[in-house]
């Protein structure tokens, strides 16, 4: 098979994408007040191998070469994020004036290189300063969110067209205020669902904002999805699955489309309504842009009729005899077809974009190469399943590869490694991999044959 990047459309954004917390470094730098994942890091036994994102990639201070290496890879479009506790060391009042000019001096390197840049709003880092008032938890948070949203914008809107208000909000409030294993490290059910509330609110208001104050950008938002089916194929476990597509994948896009929360098909979720007040309903939903679809793997799962609220079971997929990437998640490119045929069944769902795709595995370094085969070849076979989908319909009109460089990877410091880009973080040297030189030549419209 040869993939085309003509087979997509000369309007097709290609691009690759970066957060704050996992490359900037510089975590105390000129200004910048804490964030939750700068307090969380440094509690033990959170993080593998009690890492951090204190130095990462050090990217404040060398994203002029990060920027003009991507120019070399071909790369059009640059989805980054802002450090609210960057330009807000306490998350609201004084602006901090060096953070400001560093994401401008950024945006316009961007354009220096005739990179679009994509600007995520937030993207997990809270300031902890907000945290200690409730964080997510505390309705006032609408407030604070929309204050910073709005100073963004005005500060950087006349360069930036594409905005994200959040990034995969299932996953900040699942693991950091239900489970308790990403910052802040909070737990429990109440915990949960009022900064789930909260957070679907703040996506939709964030909308508004940007819409209001730079009418000619477009804004969007984006959501983790993983395509779940049952292990056996019996009601009980495509009962599980209902209920699991419900929490994971269907919780903040539905209510964000007007069609309320799927409180139905996942009755723990009814819970939420404690944390509504009069209007929630219509304030919930914003007529967005575009959609940013964030899909890894396939998900296979199983009834279990004693986990809690769920019922149901997610089997890994090393228990699963399937060949998994270093986060021991499955390989399975018509995951993300099936997604995007999915979300193509939303009325007046504009246009997708895959905000993020890509794998972790292990790199080895050899004479100065790092020959990645296996991730190459993910990114070709899931590209060809965007294509398919296009094909067969589906309003998908970008892709970005997760991520530039190898970085501190959350809760698993920097073990995975997803980078196009390898990265020494003793000496910060950087060096293309295979798959990113692939990426490159795919973007510099060249047929591409089959990978061995």
């Amino acid at each position: 098979m040869q993939l085309k990047r003509a087979a997509f459309g000369h309007d097709f954004h290609w691009g690759v994408s970066t957060a704050a917390y996992q490359i900037e470094g510089a975590h105390d730098a000129d200004g910048k007040g804490s964030s939750i994942w700068d307090e969380f890091t440094q509690k033990k036994k959170k993080i593998l191998n009690g890492h951090h994102g204190e130095t990462a990639c050090d990217f404040y201070y060398r994203y002029p070469q990060d920027i003009r290496l991507m120019n070399q890879l071909n790369i059009p479009n640059y989805r980054f994020s802002i450090a609210w506790s960057r330009i807000f060391p306490d998350g609201t009042g004084t602006v901090n004036q060096p953070g400001v000019d560093f994401y401008n001096r950024l945006i316009d390197e961007c354009m220096a290189n005739k990179i679009q840049p994509w600007v995520t709003l937030y993207h997990w880092d809270l300031p902890a300063a907000l945290e200690r008032k409730g964080g997510w938890t505390n309705r006032e948070i609408i407030n604070w969110f929309s204050s910073y949203v709005e100073y963004c914008v005005k500060q950087f809107g006349d360069r930036v067209q594409r905005w994200m208000i959040l990034n995969e909000p299932i996953v900040f409030t699942g693991a950091g205020y239900f489970l308790g294993v990403h910052a802040p490290g909070k737990k429990g059910l109440t915990n949960f669902l009022s900064s789930a509330h909260h957070a679907a609110l703040c996506q939709a208001e964030g909308g508004r904002i940007v819409k209001s104050l730079s009418p000619e950008s477009k804004v969007g938002t984006t959501f983790s999805y993983s395509h779940i089916e049952p292990l056996r194929e019996i009601e009980k476990d495509r009962a599980a699955v209902k209920k699991t597509d419900a929490l994971l994948n269907r919780l903040f896009i539905e209510p964000l489309l007007g069609m309320g929360y799927p409180l139905k098909d996942l009755k723990i979720l009814q819970g939420l309504e404690r944390f509504y007040k009069d209007g929630d309903t219509a304030k919930l939903a914003f007529d967005m842009d575009f959609i940013g679809l964030q899909n890894y793997t396939r998900e296979l799962v199983r009834h279990a009729p004693f986990m809690p609220f769920i019922k149901a079971k997610i089997i890994k997929a090393g228990k699963r005899n399937v060949e998994r990437t270093q986060m021991d998640w499955e390989v399975h490119p018509p995951a993300i077809y099936h997604a995007l045929m999915r979300w193509s069944q939303y009325k007046n769902l504009k246009e997708i974009i895959i905000t993020e795709n890509g794998a972790a595995f292990e790199d080895r370094y050899e004479e100065g190469e790092v020959n990645d085969q296996k991730r190459m070849i993910y990114i070709k076979d899931h590209i060809a399943q965007v294509l398919l989908a296009k094909q067969d319909g589906a309003p998908v009109n970008g892709y970005f590869v997760w991520t530039l460089m190898d970085n501190f990877e959350w809760a698993e410091g920097y073990y995975p490694k997803f980078g196009l880009v390898h990265v020494n973080f003793k000496t910060q040297e950087r060096i293309v991999k295979a798959s990113g030189k692939w990426y490159a030549a795919f973007l510099e419209k060249k047929a591409l044959t089959d990978i061995p």
